[in-house]
């Protein structure tokens, strides 16, 4: 279905070492490339000390906004790797950092790029991935005597109620997948007094 889309429950973080340097992968899931970015300039901060924090993010339910960075690295060597990563588990919403500490010995561009596609791979390893749906708010009015018909509607479908108002006019807003947004709408005019708000 075109509303579903996959990314993680909370965060992962990965370990992996090669030669002597270290890296340590962090994936994070995030709502906005404006809150990637912030965790990114965090993670940058509290690992001030490393020699290079490279990071790729994947934003949305039709996975259309991404961004990748090799952060001094040999371009294409940390960045495309991590990204790669992400697209290969199918993943959106999720910012995947990860920090390297030099140990000295070169690894080489292909070196690099299996380490940093390795420590991304561990971070998602270590969370959960969950199924989501892309969602649509629906707000409506409805006067006092179309409740009953209204809350049997409400209450048997797979929806969540984000406001509502009972008065002698009474609102509601809920949030539900949009796929299934036009049946919803549909039964919702079917409703005597039930006005949609656009």
């Amino acid at each position: 279905m075109g509303d579903t889309f996959y990314t993680i429950s909370s965060e992962g973080e990965g370990i992996y070492k090669e030669k002597m340097s270290k890296f340590i992968a962090f994936a994070i899931p995030v709502s906005s490339a404006a809150e990637a970015k912030s965790s990114v300039s965090s993670y940058a901060n509290k690992y001030h000390d490393a020699r290079h924090v490279c990071w790729a993010y994947m934003i949305g339910p039709q996975r259309d906004e991404f961004l990748s960075s090799d952060n001094g690295e040999p371009s294409g060597t940390a960045g495309k790797p991590i990204l790669g990563q992400i697209n290969s588990h199918n993943l959106t919403n999720i910012v995947i950092i990860v920090v390297r500490y030099f140990g000295g010995i070169k690894l080489g561009t292909s070196g690099l790029i299996s380490a940093y596609r390795e420590a991304a791979r561990l971070a998602i390893e270590a969370t959960e991935i969950i199924e989501c749906h892309d969602q649509t708010v629906i707000s409506f009015t409805f006067p006092y005597l179309a409740m009953e018909p209204v809350m049997r509607l409400v209450k048997g479908s797979d929806l969540k109620i984000l406001e509502q108002v009972f008065d002698n006019s009474c609102s509601m807003s809920i949030s539900l997948r949009s796929d299934h947004a036009p049946e919803l709408h549909r039964r919702l005019s079917d409703i005597e007094g039930v006005s949609i708000i656009e």
